[in-house]
């Protein structure tokens, strides 16, 4: 029984998921190998190659694997699949976007969100918001699984072995093209992979009050921005730093919760970081029944008392 893991990658370099993905594969029993599908992505192939606990690599190289399009990636895992008992991909927007396409032409049941992998056919993945587990048994022959990556360490990215094979890449699959793409530069951490975070709610007020209150914090930690929904409904916040269910799913060594009350949706995006710290003035605000330290205060207070203090 072997293991296969749909690397997610930028070509030159993997991505950090990618190691939370190992892990699970690793949990799940067997060889595990790395696919590498992508264009001049040698980089991130010897980069698998080095994580610890993988046995193989498999890269496949393509002009039409360039854009990352998810016909033909699907169509790249099918072409090797009959080799694998288990199918991993990040539960990432990429691997959202791949997994159920694979899972279909399959005709097998997809396992999304795995966050515990109880047996090669169990696993755990919450539901209701975060407010119950399910354990989910699957008898397909070839299991589909996206892992809720913040559920797993990551694999050591050094110390492998693992051989690199070239295999055949796909033809084009011709059923979308790459029309283009906006990507934003920040000059702070990305939400998801970040060490440090510094979330604001609603209780902020303004756009400009998350500027003026949380960025010096987050300047003196080196920390991400975030903010809750109800922060990005009322446009105090972009879209793109939306922590919860409906939002980026985040477990960061240390989770800063200013203003946020801690709403059951909020709290599904946050709740695994390691260290979670609240700031509200309510004492009876959900975000408190999660946090590992809590500071009832007037956060326009206290958080300028704590980044001078810093």
């Amino acid at each position: 029984m072997s293991v296969l893991v749909i690397a997610e990658h930028d070509h030159g370099a993997l991505k950090g998921t990618t190691l939370n993905t190992v892990t699970a594969a690793l949990q799940c029993g067997g060889d595990v190998h790395v696919l590498v599908a992508g264009h001049n992505a040698s980089g991130a192939a010897q980069a698998a190659a080095q994580i610890a606990g993988v046995a193989k690599v498999l890269h496949a190289d393509s002009a039409c694997l360039a854009e990352q399009l998810a016909e033909n990636v699907a169509t790249q895992v099918l072409a090797v699949a009959k080799n694998y008992s288990h199918l991993l991909f990040p539960a990432t927007a990429h691997g959202k976007n791949v997994a159920p396409r694979v899972a279909a032409l399959l005709d097998v049941a997809q396992v999304s969100d795995a966050s515990k992998v109880v047996g090669p056919d169990t696993f755990e993945r919450s539901i209701y918001a975060g407010n119950a587990v399910a354990t989910v048994q699957t008898s397909d022959a070839i299991k589909v699984v996206t892992v809720r990556t913040t559920g797993f360490d990551p694999a050591p990215a050094a110390g492998g072995t693992a051989a690199v094979a070239k295999i055949d890449a796909v033809a084009d699959s011709g059923l979308s093209s790459f029309v283009g793409a906006e990507i934003a530069k920040l000059d702070r951490p990305e939400l998801t992979a970040a060490k440090i975070i510094v979330s604001g709610g609603r209780a902020l007020g303004s756009g400009d009050k998350f500027t003026e209150v949380l960025t010096p914090l987050a300047d003196k930690l080196g920390a991400a921005l975030g903010a809750s929904r109800a922060a990005v409904d009322a446009g105090y916040a972009p879209n793109d730093w939306q922590v919860g269910q409906t939002g980026k799913i985040v477990a960061p060594q240390l989770y800063i919760a200013c203003g946020i009350s801690g709403a059951i949706q909020h709290l599904a995006g946050m709740k695994d970081s390691k260290v979670i710290v609240a700031i509200n003035k309510d004492p009876e605000a959900p975000i408190f029944s999660v946090a590992d330290y809590g500071l009832e205060a007037d956060l326009f207070v206290a958080v300028p008392e704590l980044t001078k203090a810093l």
